[in-house]
């Protein structure tokens, strides 16, 4: 039976009667292992002859493409308390509608008419300024009419110098011809001496001569005095222009000074009322603050800060809005050693958290339920997890994203690289080289053209 004799029976029984001869038949085993071992040797082959396209897996989240349309916290901008609520969690705002309304805590604002007195001190500080502009208008009125006058004296002074110095002209005149007279006198005496000597003349024109010589002499000693007379007129002339100019410079610099306080009282006060109406401005916008709005359109997710009666610090979070309209992206983080294989435009494909997906990751043709995007941003820095953030937008070639796909949703993504055959693919990460270098084929295209 286990055919370990020479001398076979086989030719003596009839197997085919014997159940337990069927089950102890020899099967040719080996000659199907050998067959099936080529078959499988075979389809390896071709497995690894197969394209496969390199990719960098990263996880990521949604999010929008504007960053204006992402999800807000809404801060206080003055401290206060919490009045009155007008919104409730999941309520759809319209930009500008009133969220929730504060008032003051700050005892500076507590004053009901704050607005209305700060205008009055407004108008009483404008009312000083026009004062002060018309005290400066009548201070150069003055200086006008001191200057005016101050000319007509010096006029009048240096008249009176010129009309002393030709009294001194006209004076030495008579000087000179009262000192003539004099002497003439003097020799008509002399001579008048010599012929009442000789006998020629009387006693009588001896004395009427000699009367004469006094009488010159005492006019010569008036006209010097006239002529001392006439230059102490010019002297006191003089005096008298140096002091009308001295005078008025003495006026002009008073009228002049007050001006000048007057001015600066004036820019003072007009500093004043820049600054009051500053402050209007500022009071103003603060009272449009007490009533949180809404900066656009979308939903309350979240308030922050409840309750009535709360206090609240300036710059604190209120509330949280999520808009209506908005376009999906994803935010996803790369390995340094990555990036430089990504450019802008680069296809992906995501896989999304609660949505069913069959990947191969090789082959993203094969996939099922995945989703494309391209590559839009490029981070030049590192976040703070050490990798570098990509913002991927949807493909317009592609399927469109779930509907039902919110912001802050995981994501799993895989930006194709390189094609290239699986045996390579296999051979580059048993050696853990990274992804091979290339561009993508429609930036490609671009530069070519």
């Amino acid at each position: 039976m286990l055919n370990l004799s020479e001398n076979s029976i086989d030719h003596r029984v009839d197997k085919t009667k014997y159940k337990s001869f069927k089950l102890l038949k020899t099967v040719r085993a080996s000659l199907i292992f050998t067959r099936l071992l080529l078959v499988m040797l075979v389809a390896l082959m071709i497995l690894l002859a197969l394209p496969w396209t390199q990719n960098i897996r990263s996880k990521g989240f949604v999010t929008t493409l504007q960053p204006g349309k992402r999800p807000q916290t809404i801060p206080s901008v003055i401290p206060g308390r919490i009045e009155k609520w007008f919104v409730q969690e999941g309520d759809l705002v319209n930009k500008g509608d009133t969220i929730l309304f504060l008032s003051e805590i700050k005892d500076e604002y507590f004053d009901p008419n704050l607005l209305g007195n700060t205008r009055d001190q407004i108008s009483a500080k404008e009312s000083s300024v026009r004062a002060y502009m018309e005290k400066v208008k009548s201070l150069d009125a003055q200086i006008d009419a001191l200057l005016e006058t101050q000319e007509l004296k010096e006029k009048q002074a240096q008249n009176y110098i010129q009309q002393a110095k030709l009294k001194i002209q006209s004076d030495s005149i008579d000087l000179e011809a009262a000192k003539t007279n004099l002497k003439i006198a003097e020799e008509q005496l002399v001579r008048m001496e010599e012929l009442y000597k000789q006998g020629l003349k009387s006693l009588t024109d001896l004395e009427a001569r000699r009367l004469k010589v006094q009488e010159s002499l005492a006019k010569k000693i008036s006209a010097e005095n006239k002529v001392l007379s006439a230059k102490n007129e010019l002297i006191n002339a003089q005096v008298e222009l140096s002091s009308i100019r001295n005078q008025y410079q003495e006026k002009l610099s008073k009228a002049e000074s007050e001006k000048y306080a007057a001015m600066s009282a004036l820019y003072e006060t007009e500093g004043d009322v820049t600054k009051l109406q500053n402050q209007y401005m500022n009071y103003s916008v603060r009272s449009g603050y007490y009533y949180v709005k809404a900066p656009q359109k979308g939903y309350i997710t979240k308030a922050v800060r409840s309750g009535l009666g709360e206090t609240i610090k300036e710059g604190e979070a209120l509330v949280t809005v999520m808009p209506t309209d908005y376009d999906l992206a994803v935010e996803m983080y790369v390995k340094p050693m990555d990036l430089p294989l990504l450019e802008k435009g680069q296809e992906v494909r995501f896989m999304f958290d609660g949505w069913p997906s069959v990947v191969f990751s090789g082959w993203p043709n094969l996939s099922y339920g995945t989703f494309g995007g391209k590559v839009v941003a490029i981070d030049n820095f590192t976040s703070d997890n050490g990798k570098y953030r990509i913002l991927v937008a949807p493909d317009p070639e592609e399927e469109e994203w779930p509907e039902g796909l919110r912001v802050g949703s995981g994501a799993n993504g895989l930006a194709l690289l390189k094609e290239v055959p699986v045996w390579y693919e296999i051979w580059r990460q048993l050696n853990g080289f990274p992804p091979d270098y290339y561009k993508p084929q429609k930036t490609e295209e671009k530069e070519t053209k």
